[in-house]
């Protein structure tokens, strides 16, 4: 039989390696296994050695078969064989065996080293197999004298599940908001209503006038009509463009802000407490407005007279003027919007206690539900849930300058990982222990946990129970850190 190679082209990268550095004797000492590694890689097991014949002298017609075998329970692979034979025996197997790879045929006592390398196509229950090789000697015509068997490894090669990293999860801590002893709100708009040049009359048939006083109609109805409210006050205060004498306009805007509140008292008959007037002669704030958002060429200058000292009619010559181009762009496109009556309507709104009736309400008329009532409407959905979220962020929607409502809003942003908007609100929120407290989660889950654990021990010491676990779970994080460095 012809000398065959057992060494194989392994291109992938063993994965869990099972190295043995001992070095292993069997046939009572005259061979020896040193270097023993069994690994795999996704498709395939391998095992390498080198088996140390160097010491084995073998009779002519005898033969040692050695065949590394894998075995779990009655599982069973077994790996190509080395045979190392006597001379006579040798030369036997040189001449009448066919060529294989599945024997390596080596001569006793000419073979020192031989390097052992081979594969088998991995099945998962190899990955705990028992690693042993038997030794089988052999006389003539391939006689069996004796048979043994070496435990060489016990493998472990299966990946082992990973722990999951430790994940920051902490309570958060939402507030109840105060009770309103009354729920007072207020709706605004702005009429432009035409008067003809100089004359303080309302003629409701003139220009645009039917739409806008329809607009003042039409908010005070909606109040008016809504059983679950009742209107306290209507207040109206009316302006005039800047051009022309002080004293004219302040007369017009005067008398035109009048005319208008005879007109709803003539509507609505509200009581003479109930309906507040005021007036400025001049917008300048407004015009101010309008020239900053404009293109015009002299805005700048524009605007630095306008922000200047000088008195209103002196200010109104100078831009005329000075700038008499964009002065005309000035009559045409802005000051009529300076002519202006703007409205607000107070009213208080009743109390729900029904958590159904509060939960259609979010969606239709939130305005009228006081921040307390959205808080009970939250208590009775899934925490954290996009309905449970959606309320406290129509809850600072409604109430953007409120403390409780930008905490509230701050934890559910939170819960998301949404730290852009929590960020945000927790700007707005105050400084509670329970603001202390979701700061302190928000520099935790941004990985700042130098500040996390200063605020959170600030939190805990104010009171805030949850803040404990809070902390234990960021030191038991950072340890981990440690560890792994």
């Amino acid at each position: 039989m012809k000398k065959t190679t057992i060494l194989l082209c392994l291109c992938a990268l063993a994965l869990f390696p099972q190295a043995g550095a001992q070095t292993l004797e069997l046939m009572q000492g005259r061979i020896a296994v040193r270097n023993l590694d069994a690994g795999r890689t996704e498709g395939n097991l391998f095992v390498t050695m080198e088996v140390d014949a160097s010491k084995l002298d073998l009779k002519t017609d005898r033969e040692t078969v050695l065949t590394p075998v894998l075995r779990n329970g009655d599982k069973e692979a077994r790996f190509p064989a080395l045979l190392i034979a006597g001379r006579n025996r040798y030369y036997y197997h040189l001449r009448n065996d066919e060529p294989t790879d599945e024997v390596g045929l080596y001569r006793a006592g000419r073979t020192g080293v031989i390097g052992y390398r081979a594969a088998l196509p991995y099945e998962p229950w190899m990955g705990s197999a028992d690693l042993s090789v038997e030794e089988s000697m052999r006389g003539c015509c391939s006689e069996q004298l004796s048979q043994n068997e070496n435990l060489l490894a016990n493998l472990d090669l299966e990946p082992k599940p990973q722990p999951e990293p430790k994940v920051f999860a902490p309570s958060f801590v939402y507030v109840r908001p105060a009770a309103e002893a009354v729920k007072s709100r207020e709706v605004s708009g702005s009429a432009f209503i035409d008067f003809p040049v100089n004359r303080t009359e309302i003629y409701e048939d003139y220009r645009n006038n039917p739409s806008e006083l329809m607009k003042i109609r039409q908010t005070i109805e909606a109040v008016r009509n809504d059983p679950d409210t009742r209107i306290t006050a209507v207040s109206i205060k009316g302006y005039a463009s800047p051009e022309g004498p002080y004293a004219n306009n302040e007369r017009l805007a005067q008398g035109r802000t009048a005319t208008l509140k005879n007109y709803v008292q003539g509507l609505y008959d509200f009581p003479d407490a109930a309906l507040s007037t005021a007036w400025e002669a001049e917008d300048w704030d407004g015009l101010e407005k309008k020239v900053s958002e404009s293109n015009l060429p002299h805005r700048d200058a524009l605007l630095a007279i306008i922000r200047g000292n000088l008195a209103p009619d002196a200010k109104d010559w100078k831009l005329k003027s000075t700038y008499p181009e964009d002065y005309a762009y000035l009559l045409r496109e802005i000051y009529p919007g300076l002519r202006h009556s703007d409205y607000t309507v107070r009213y208080t709104v009743r109390a729900y206690t029904d958590v159904e009736e509060i939960r259609r309400l979010l969606h239709t008329q939130p305005q009228k539900l006081s921040l307390e009532e959205l808080y009970l409407a939250a208590q009775d959905m899934e925490p954290g849930s996009d309905e449970y979220n959606e309320v406290f962020e129509i809850a600072v929607r409604m109430f953007p300058a409120d403390a409780t409502a930008n905490l509230n809003a701050a934890n559910t942003a939170l819960q998301r990982r949404d730290m852009k908007n929590a960020e945000r609100y927790l700007a707005k929120a105050g400084d509670t222990p329970e603001t202390v407290y979701a700061k302190g989660l928000y520099a935790a889950l941004n990985e700042d946990y130098a500040t996390a654990e200063r605020l959170l021990a600030e939190a805990e010491a104010a009171g805030i129970t949850q803040a404990a676990d809070a902390l234990a779970q960021i030191r038991e994080m950072t340890a981990e850190t440690e560890e792994t460095r």
